[in-house]
């Protein structure tokens, strides 16, 4: 009687490999693997064959080996703060429209706005030889610069162009931009401000629109008179429950400066049940341009950004070499304009 464990393993059951490719397709098995990895100097016929036997028997290959050979994988790491805001998801999906076709893919870290879960992120990402690294901001920590800095790939760090860039960046000046609505809502008529912000300590990019909008109001003679903060997530709730705030501290307030789009809502939300007329009574201004703002039954200004060109404008960066880097060697810089809502 056949001992139990004798028995060959089914053939369905066992896992593919490149040596099964090879001769399926009637190749070597060097040339094998170089047609899956599109190595460049297989003839077309041959990497059909290839790609065909593959696909017959389910053969998934193993990158990480191939990293280790050729000391680079295809994967492109990306880092964002969060995908609660559909922002950094429309960055995603410029970064898929561009790698569409390639032989590139995308795997992504979430930092929560935290610098050092931000840190571990790209050490971890790092250590699996990526082609190229997107990082969010130019704001992060000595040791996480140094990582940047010493990674010999290409860097693109995107959204801000305010600072130091380790390698390439695209993106916008966001003081720029809390300045060009301060000087579009002085022209047109409004001077009783205030200003509703969520993790300004946390979220860099729109502490310096923060800056750069009461720079400019300064540079006027004008001031915030009033301001809410919170230390919790930027949300429509957030934004409705701030927006009351501050309107029971100075009820004579004609415009709102809010940190973005999403705590912006939240005041028209507010507006809306108590019956304050929006923009005659007072002006919202939010930022980022997000599509809802469209849609909202009453008119706000915005600050409008291409998110999904960022990410594709990133990308196309990273594959067309890594070039040498260094402060404004590429630099891209994609401004936002000013939609007063009217």
């Amino acid at each position: 009687m056949k001992k139990p464990n004798s028995d060959p393993v089914p053939e369905i059951m066992r896992k593919s490999t490149l040596e099964d490719v090879a001769r399926l397709a009637g190749v070597s098995k060097m040339t094998a693997s170089r047609a899956l990895r599109n190595a460049g100097d297989v003839s077309r016929a041959n990497v059909i064959k290839v790609q065909a036997a593959a696909e017959q028997i389910g053969y998934v290959g193993n990158n990480l080996a191939l990293s280790l050979s050729a000391q680079s994988t295809n994967l492109i790491g990306v880092v964002i703060p969060g995908l609660s805001n559909i922002v950094f998801a429309e960055v995603l999906s410029g970064i898929a429209d561009a790698i569409d076709g390639t032989d590139l893919q995308s795997v992504f870290g979430v930092t929560d706005y935290d610098p050092e879960k931000e840190y571990q992120t790209i050490l971890n990402m790092l250590s699996w030889r990526p082609a190229g690294l997107i990082v969010t901001g130019l704001d992060q920590p000595e040791k996480t610069r140094k990582l940047l800095e010493a990674a010999d790939i290409p860097i693109v760090q995107i959204m801000d162009l305010d600072g130091d860039p380790v390698d390439a960046v695209v993106g916008l000046s966001h003081k720029k931009a809390g300045a060009d609505m301060a000087r579009a809502l002085l022209d047109s008529g409004r001077r009783r401000f205030g200003y509703v912000g969520c993790r300004l300590h946390r979220d860099t990019r729109a502490a310096k629109r923060y800056a750069g909008f009461v720079e400019a109001l300064a540079a006027q003679g004008h001031v915030l008179r009033c301001e809410a903060l919170s230390e919790a997530p930027s949300t429509v709730h957030e934004g409705r429950r701030l927006t009351a705030e501050i309107l029971e501290t100075d009820p004579d307030l004609d415009c709102l400066y809010f940190s973005n789009d999403d705590v912006a809502m939240g005041g028209v939300f507010h507006c809306m049940a108590r019956a304050i007329s929006v923009p005659d009574q007072i002006m919202l201004a939010g930022f980022n341009g997000l599509d809802f703002v469209d849609s909202l039954p009453i008119k706000i200004a915005t600050s409008r950004t291409d998110r999904r060109q960022i990410g594709r404008r990133a990308i196309g960066i990273i594959s067309s070499g890594k070039g040498p880097k260094g402060v404004g060697s590429r630099m891209i810089d994609l401004p936002a304009f000013i939609d007063l809502g009217q």
